[in-house]
């Protein structure tokens, strides 16, 4: 009896283990294959290039007074021709947006005492500090350069970026999809081949990806001011890559 009950547990402890590969198939952490088969696992990459058609930058003024008050209307008449500036170069009233709002103490610098140590204590407020930044995006890239010029003169002593995009990038994301899927595709007939079999099917598919912009930034803003002539604007290409993590099934030939 002792013999039959010990059996009984290595049988159920056999069908156990024979079962738990089974549920990690089902619960999707290994996926089913038939038995001889063999999994592949392929990453890929595809991608497309695409002129960009729109652009993002920040503008901004930066204003000093004596007092808050003094500094914050003075950015505050700066800015309001900064904006100005923008709808009559032809920015719709959409495309900007106020991303930066700050009114800040100016310190004076700390006192030396004679043997070389700073004085301890509070520093002194000597004045204030305004910044305003509008982002903005520009929809019509060859006016792009006049339209720096334009927030220059204006009074804008900030200007940073463009980031370019694609308004409608879901072409070129379809695009690179499909180049994407052919290199995993292109890649697993190679291996399968390499190991004398085939491809059966394709288990499971999932992508991560996006633009890879070259940047193109402008001139420092304490140059701004020596600006003469619109300065040029090179926007070049995006590129949109997709990147693919395909599994095979592979069979004996």
């Amino acid at each position: 009896m002792k013999s039959l009950n010990l059996l009984a547990v290595t049988t159920t402890a056999l069908a156990s283990a024979v079962a738990l590969p089974a549920a990690a198939q089902d619960s999707g952490l290994v996926p089913a294959i038939a038995a001889g088969h063999t999994l592949l696992t392929v990453n890929a990459q595809g991608s497309s290039t695409r002129t960009p058609d729109m652009a993002g930058f920040s503008a901004g003024v930066t204003t000093q007074g004596t007092t808050a008050s003094e500094a914050l209307n003075a950015n505050s008449t700066r800015m309001t021709q900064v904006i100005a500036s923008l709808k009559r170069a032809g920015v719709a009233d959409k495309d900007i947006q106020t991303s930066n709002l700050s009114v800040n103490p100016v310190y004076a610098q700390p006192k030396r005492q004679p043997d070389g140590s700073y004085v301890d204590g509070p520093r002194e407020i000597v004045g204030y500090e305004a910044s305003n930044t509008v982002g903005v995006r520009q929809r019509k890239l060859d006016d792009m350069g006049k339209v720096i010029d334009a927030l220059v003169k204006a009074g804008a002593n900030q200007v940073n970026g463009p980031n370019f995009s694609l308004s409608q990038p879901d072409a070129a994301q379809n695009e690179a999809r499909v180049a994407a899927i052919k290199e995993a595709r292109t890649r697993a007939d190679l291996y399968a081949g390499a190991a004398g079999m085939q491809v059966a099917r394709i288990v499971s598919i999932s992508e991560s990806g996006g633009y890879a912009p070259a940047p193109v930034m402008y001139r420092a803003k304490a140059a701004m001011d020596s600006l003469a002539s619109a300065p040029p604007v090179a926007a070049g290409e995006l590129e949109t890559n997709v990147n693919v993590t395909v599994q095979f099934e592979l069979a004996p030939r």
